[in-house]
């Protein structure tokens, strides 16, 4: 039903359009015009005026079509992200055994336009076969790879659907992402005092000797099957003979239990705290949650939907958890039961990056099936 060749020009399309995140502006009124020219009223938010991005996000909202009486049915809203990680500007496609790769030079941009074509393709399908559907809303954010800034700055009032699909998953078409992490940030400043470090460092008191004194205490990387912890990004000094006076230092806890992020962020920030009072410094230290967490059980109505969608098309269902944050994660904190879908991109965010067609083709049909499921 799906017309594979349109699916892959679109997607060589797609990907030869530079938009590295906050640099979208190119794609979003590219999609704009295609949306219009297919018969839709897309609106572009304001998100890009309350944050660091290229544009706003683009909201399409489809009304139900029915041929026939039907009860209630959940309001579908499909979501993939348009901007790209570095180095992402003259990406040139390039098919090699019914594969999708960029020439080595830069990234592919699958993730996530291999999202975003196979979301055009089926608003194709289904206004060519009249496929009956309930309310559809399609979304397409910007800034998630530079922290989800899209999705946290969308127009909530634009959105009214009860289901979501996130289309920013790698793995085969099959995976199923049932579940993602609650995320906590840590950003610091310690301040402490600068001395000459040959004359008299005895006189100064060392930001970087506080921190490495704190990081020391701090229980970091894998705590648990659900819980993880990571110091990232370190920065201070001036010079090699001054002690340094002044340190930024960021860091995060995520877990898949609310409970045990909250604790391990709070234990990191108790050994800062302890370091910072050891040597009489000062410490400005920022804690806040960038994206909640999310839980899908095999009983759900949206597993039921997807994984029937599947077995329909012959694709074997793969449930799995992820430490990761997407735009899921944020839409489920809207209130909209969004679930993270595999879509066949490998070794994201590298020249490596790669798609199989066949993959292409399948996340198309599937999101296809998912529409007719629900009808």
């Amino acid at each position: 039903m799906i017309n594979e060749q349109r699916l892959l020009d679109e997607f060589i399309k797609l990907v030869r359009i530079d938009s590295e995140t906050t640099k979208e502006r190119a794609i979003i009124d590219y999609l704009k015009d295609k949306l219009t020219k297919l018969g839709t009223q897309p609106i572009e938010d304001n998100a890009h005026k309350e944050a660091v991005i290229g544009a706003g996000n683009l909201i399409i909202t489809i009304p139900g079509r029915y041929t026939k009486k039907v009860t209630e049915n959940k309001r579908l809203l499909f979501t993939a992200h348009v901007d790209t990680v570095a180095p992402g500007e003259g990406i040139e496609p390039v098919i090699r055994d019914g594969y999708i790769y960029s020439n080595g030079t830069t990234i592919l941009g699958a993730d996530d336009k291999a999202g975003v074509a196979a979301i055009l393709e089926m608003l194709q399908v289904i206004k060519e076969n009249s496929i009956d559907h309930g309310q559809i809303q399609i979304v397409f954010t910007v800034g998630e790879e530079c922290g989800l800034l899209g999705s946290k700055h969308i127009d909530k009032e634009l959105l009214q659907s009860d289901m979501g699909i996130a289309l920013d998953s790698n793995g085969n078409v099959g995976r199923i992402i049932t579940s993602g992490p609650v995320q906590y940030s840590l950003n610091a400043t310690i301040t402490g005092k600068a001395a000459h470090a040959g004359v008299n460092p005895e006189a100064g008191i060392s930001a970087i000797e506080i921190a490495a004194e704190a990081i020391t205490k701090m229980n970091l990387g894998r705590i648990d099957e659900e819980t993880t912890a990571n110091i990232g990004v370190i920065q201070g000094g001036i010079a090699t003979n001054v002690v340094c006076e002044t340190l930024t230092l960021k860091g995060e806890a995520r877990s898949l239990n609310r409970q045990k992020a909250i604790n391990q962020i709070g234990d990191m920030r108790t050994s800062l705290e302890d370091a910072v009072n050891k040597r009489g410094a000062v410490a400005k230290i920022d804690v806040n949650e960038e994206y909640p967490e999310f839980s899908f059980d095999k009983n759900d109505d949206e597993m039921k939907i997807i994984k029937k969608a599947m077995g329909n098309i012959g694709v074997v269902p793969e449930c799995v958890g992820s430490g990761g944050g997407s735009d899921a994660n944020i839409f489920n904190g809207y209130g909209i039961k969004t679930v993270n879908l595999g879509i066949g991109m490998e070794n994201i965010h590298s020249v490596d990056e790669r798609i199989a067609i066949e993959e292409l083709n399948k996340i198309a049909r599937l999101l296809v099936e998912i529409v007719k499921v629900c009808s």
